[in-house]
Formats: structure tokens, C-alpha cells, sequence
């Protein structure tokens, strides 16, 4: 801090940046600690193997494990006696040349239920939708898709505009009216994922808490999502379950994203500095979000209470993902696997181009590439070319708090750092960032999940994919074929989830609470 400028790091502090947290990156790059940061080089992608990558979907086939390891895990999980006659579902059988226990799909479903309670369930909610938003960033799939949607565009676009993502509309109705929120319809299936859990006994009013919920918010965010929360709890898609279960339904553990500093452009040479000449002003910092990567930083300490309170597990994911909802299923093959985390991955499709995909290293180990700052498109395109099938990543991650919890500091702080050169307004600055999912590297392992996307992955980076979604421009020949399939596919889904996951009728053109709900 001996460094700045009394003046500089008044600015910092008055523009909400985190001036330890933004010299410690500093610092941490000077010296050398993310010098092998460089662009993952794929040798190629992995194959679904139903051991290490599994495929989830209703025709799975068993999965088998040693005898002696699935007692054990269990074991640690308080569920010992489990197995003192063999649940439906569960066989013997030979696994890795000894006894072994097969599960099918029904069996996994049944122990995931039972594990589901002690499971919390995050969101990334720290972004707003700004970009989201935007009428040139939606001219992303052409002027023409655009003017194709342009009409429902100018309804939602103002309901979205510089607010937090989670609190705008998820979809748009068929009768053209505004869906509601992706962060009630969280809430909403957490609690009718209690109501599932009390019918099949493994949890009941009163017997403790049941799916935690937790967020990595921002310092722009925090305020307006805390009120947004105290307005839902009288709604009537969330009210009468919440009174009927005893569980609050709109109460979130929350860790608060700082934003950090802008540094020096590469130009200036090494020794990075603190960037402080913002729009041409001496002591003017900048400040910009630090990437979602930066949630081990942020949650450290909400994970190791929900650890303490007697959570195990931990899913965390992208608040716009209308898919994303814990699965017992995949909470099973965790807790049977004894691995550290699971992540999600579905098959590339061409409005994929944003995110991350699975690849595996010449050295044989497998992470998650970002498209983009970790893997180029065009290495991309070459794997595919060569006949790869890409799973590309859903942003939905499982962790084993026994494991993370530990760990997590040092997890925080040896996520790769990525610095970008920026030529803006402000200056030439570096803008540095951590991407969440690049976690993997630093496992010793992890289950991946290969998942249908139009189940598990119905998300939206632009605000033209959620119109997409919802239906908007159906046969309207201005969209091309591939982009009018996709997007039939995605709407398709989206009716299974909110007539299913979320508990809503259609009526009238408009998706509304369901009996009892």
C-alpha cells in the first residue's frame, strides 16, 4: 500500500476496488507466479467412458464401483447402513477384477435423494446485464435474426438494462408478456424439490436445514438484489410453499464481489503497476470485475459455514442457466466416485461460442479451455474438423466440501490470472481475470458429466438467445435453418422445464403457478 498514493487510494476506495485483493494479483504476477499461464494447447477431447466421463440420461446404463469403496464413502457420509440389504436397483457384480455393486439409474436417483438436503445450491450472480442487453452485442447472429426479434427485443431490453441478470425476465410468454425472474425460479424449485424430498422420507419440517442457498454477489449488485429478495417473499409462486414447508425461501448466504484495479498495458513492461491515469487523470484508478473465477476468494468463507453447518456437498453455477438445478443422480455418482468435483458438459452447438470446453493435454490430463482467453476458436474448429465430438461446458459445477473447503484459499489464489490488453476511452490498461471453470486444472481429478443440453444447459449470454428460447421468430424466414432447429429445441425444453422442474401451467399464453404451488 506504500506504494500509491494517499490521493490513489482514496480514488480506489470511493470507486469500490479492492486495493489489498488488486496489489496481491499485482504482486503475484511481478513475481513470477503466473508466468506459465499460456493457451491451452489440445491434444484432443475425451471420450464419455462411464467411468470418468459418464452420460446422464434416463437410458444410462449401471454404474459399478468396488464393494469395499462404495461401503466405505458411504460410510463417511452417515449412510452406513445403506446398504444392509440391497437397495432396488443395486447388484452385485465385478468391478476393477473384485466385488463390486452395479447402480442403475433408479438407484442412483433414490441415494442422491437421500444427499440431496445436504447439498447447498450457488449462483454467480454478480453480473448485470448491461451487455446482456445491448441492441449492437445482439446483432451477434445478424441483422437480419435481429429484426426478426427486434419487436419483443424493445419490450424486454428496458426491463434488463444496468440491472442485476438474475432479477430480469428468464423468457417471454406466447401471448408476448414478460416471464418472470431466473432467480424465483431458483427459489421456486428449491422449494419444490423439498416437497419431493418429504414425500420420499428423506427429509422432513424441522429435521434441519434442507439445499442451502448461497451467492457470490457485487459491490454494483448487492443492495439491489438484498431488496429484490425482501420484495419476493410475499409472491405467490414462492409464499404459500414456503409457509406450507417451513423453509424460508428467499434467504441466501452471500459473499460480496469487490471490484479490483486496472494495471499497466503490457507496453509499460515489467514490473506491472496499479493503472492510474483513468480518462487522462492523475490518480484515477479503474474499476472492473475480476471474473467470475474469483469466487473462491469470495465464497471461502460462505462454504466453510455451510460446511460447518453439516452440508457436504456444493453445486455452483450461472444464475441464467434454466437448466441448472441439483441433480441426485449426478450428487450419487460423486459421493460413489470419492472424486473432489463433477462438472457439467454438453455436446458443441454453433451458439456455443462463448465458454469452455473439455479437452485433454498432451501430458494426459484433462481441463476445461475457455474459449477465447484459454483455447482459440480456430483450435476449436480444427478439433472439430478432425472428427471430435466437443463437450463444451455448462458452468455448473459439484464440489466435495471435505475436499474444497481446506483447500480453497489456495485454490483462490493459484486460479490462473489472465491479462488482457484494453485500447479504450479510459487508456491502455490490462484487465486481469480468473474464469471459474479452470478449477479443473487444479484437481486432482473430477468426474465429467456428459449432460443433453437442452435439459441441463438452456442459458443465454444475449438477450436475442432467451427470445430464441422462448419462441420468438418461429418460422420467420429471416432466421436460418441451423440457428431455427436450435432454438426449436431450446423453446422444447423450456416448456418441459417450467411445466415440470418449476411446477407452472400454461394459461391463457401465460406460464403461471401450478396446484398446489
Amino acid at each position: 500500500m506504500e506504494d500509491l498514493s494517499p490521493a490513489l487510494l482514496r480514488d480506489m476506495a470511493s470507486k469500490g476496488i479492492d486495493a489489498s485483493l488488486s496489489l496481491s494479483i499485482l504482486d503475484d504476477w511481478n513475481s513470477g507466479l503466473y508466468d506459465s499461464v499460456a493457451p491451452v494447447k489440445a491434444a484432443g477431447v475425451p471420450k464419455v467412458d462411464g467411468a470418468r466421463v459418464i452420460a446422464i440420461s434416463p437410458t444410462m446404463p449401471p454404474y459399478a464401483a468396488p464393494e469395499a469403496r462404495v461401503r466405505e464413502r458411504l460410510a463417511s457420509l452417515g449412510l452406513g447402513a445403506y446398504l444392509s440389504k440391497l437397495p432396488r436397483g443395486v447388484e452385485r457384480t465385478r468391478a476393477d477384477g473384485e466385488p463390486g455393486l452395479a447402480f442403475t439409474r433408479q438407484a442412483l436417483e433414490g441415494l442422491g435423494t437421500l444427499l440431496l438436503p445436504r447439498c447447498a445450491w450457488g449462483v454467480l450472480n454478480g453480473g448485470s446485464a448491461t451487455s446482456y442487453a445491448d441492441s449492437k452485442k445482439n446483432l451477434a447472429f445478424g441483422s437480419e435474426v435481429f429484426s426478426a426479434l427486434e419487436g419483443s427485443f424493445d419490450l424486454l431490453a428496458p426491463l434488463c438494462k444496468d440491472r442485476p441478470k438474475g432479477i430480469t425476465p428468464a423468457w417471454i410468454n406466447s401471448d408476448g408478456s414478460p416471464g418472470e425472474s431466473f432467480l424465483l425460479l431458483k427459489m421456486r424449485s428449491r422449494l419444490l424439490a423439498a416437497e419431493r424430498c418429504r414425500a420420499a422420507g428423506a427429509w422432513q419440517p424441522g429435521s434441519g436445514p434442507f439445499m442451502p442457498l448461497f451467492q457470490m454477489t457485487s459491490v454494483a449488485n448487492d443492495a439491489e438484489l438484498a431488496q429484490a429478495y425482501e420484495s419476493l417473499k410475499a409472491h405467490p409462486m414462492l409464499a404459500p410453499l414456503s409457509r406450507r414447508l417451513g423453509l424460508e425461501g428467499t434467504e441466501w448466504a452471500t459473499g460480496i464481489q469487490s471490484m479490483i484495479s486496472a494495471y499497466t498495458h503490457s507496453s509499460e513492461g515489467r514490473p506491472r503497476r496499479i493503472f492510474d491515469r483513468a480518462y487522462g487523470q492523475k490518480d484515477s484508478a479503474l474499476p472492473l470485475p475480476g471474473g467470475h473465477g474469483q469466487c473462491f476468494r469470495v465464497l471461502a468463507g460462505v462454504l466453510r459455514a455451510l460446511r460447518d453447518g453439516g452440508c457436504r456437498f456444493a453445486y455452483l453455477g450461472n444464475v441464467d442457466n434454466l437448466g441448472y438445478m441439483p441433480d441426485p443422480v449426478e450428487l450419487a455418482l460423486l459421493a460413489l466416485s470419492g472424486m473432489p468435483a463433477a462438472f457439467d458438459f454438453a455436446f458443441r452447438t454453433p451458439v456455443d461460442v462463448k465458454g469452455g470446453i473439455l479437452v485433454e493435454t498432451a501430458g494426459g490430463s484433462r481441463t476445461v479451455a475457455d474459449i477465447g482467453p484459454a483455447i482459440s476458436f480456430d483450435e476449436v474448429a480444427r478439433l472439430e474438423s478432425a472428427g471430435a465430438s466437443i463437450l463444451f461446458n455448462c458452468a455448473t459445477g459439484l464440489f466435495d466440501l471435505d475436499w474444497l473447503v481446506p483447500r480453497i484459499e489456495d485454490i483462490g489464489r493459484r486460479l490462473p490470472v489472465r491479462f488482457t490488453d484494453q485500447d479504450k476511452d479510459a487508456g491502455r490498461y490490462s484487465q486481469a481475470e480468473q474464469v471459474t471453470w479452470e478449477v479443473s486444472s487444479l484437481l486432482p481429478d473430477f468426474l465429467a458429466f456428459a449432460v443433453d443440453k437442452y435439459e441441463r444447459f438452456i442459458a443465454a449470454k444475449l438477450l436475442v438467445e432467451t427470445l430464441l428460447t422462448s419462441g420468438v421468430g418461429h418460422g420467420d424466414p429471416r432466421i436460418p435453418e441451423d440457428l431455427a432447429r436450435i432454438s426449436r429445441l431450446l423453446h422444447a425444453g423450456l416448456e418441459r422445464k417450467l411445466g415440470g422442474l418449476y411446477g407452472l401451467v400454461l394459461d391463457g399464453g401465460r406460464w403461471r403457478a401450478g396446484e398446489p404451488g
